[in-house]
């Protein structure tokens, strides 16, 4: 019995079966784009800020005050946020034998900035005192890492009026 026939026959018609498909998804996909005519708010990438608030984009830096083999007045921006410690891939590398690798990080949500400790060993100190989780950090802040400190500021844009 010569199957080669019924062999062609199963390949046209698995091929058939494919450009169905194929077909199927790209009229699903044309129809849902069809649908959406207004893009949703999130995914304009501007969003309100509210009375009285500032953008999170608003310039911020950790500036460093002492320690961690960083120059005095050396500027980090946070822009985008930043980790701390002493791994190669934390962002501001410090030279600390207090600090974890990864031991701290700095970031921005909503109009505010943070800092964030991650579970190290010897603890991330604000203002003096130890710091559990995050916390919201306000201009002039002093954060400590072991023996290295640095300094929190903002650059708030003159408000007109």
């Amino acid at each position: 019995m010569d199957t080669e026939p019924i062999a062609v026959a199963l390949k046209f018609g698995f091929l058939a079966v494919l450009y169905l498909f194929l077909f199927w998804v790209v009229r699903s996909a044309l129809r849902e784009l069809r649908r959406t005519t207004v893009p949703a708010p999130e995914a304009t990438g501007v969003h309100p800020i509210g009375p009285g608030g500032r953008a999170a984009a608003t310039d911020a830096w950790l500036v460093a005050s002492s320690g961690g083999g960083l120059e005095p007045g050396e500027r980090f921006d946070l822009f985008g946020g930043l980790s701390i410690g002493r791994s190669p891939d934390a962002d501001v590398r410090i030279e600390d034998r207090y600090a974890s690798g990864v031991h701290a990080r700095v970031y921005s949500r909503k109009a505010n900035y943070y800092v964030e400790d991650m579970n190290s060993t010897n603890g991330t100190f604000l203002n003096g005192g130890r710091l559990d989780g995050e916390a919201k950090l306000n201009d002039l802040d002093e954060v400590r890492i072991g023996n290295t400190e640095f300094r929190f500021e903002l650059d708030v844009p003159d408000r007109g009026g």
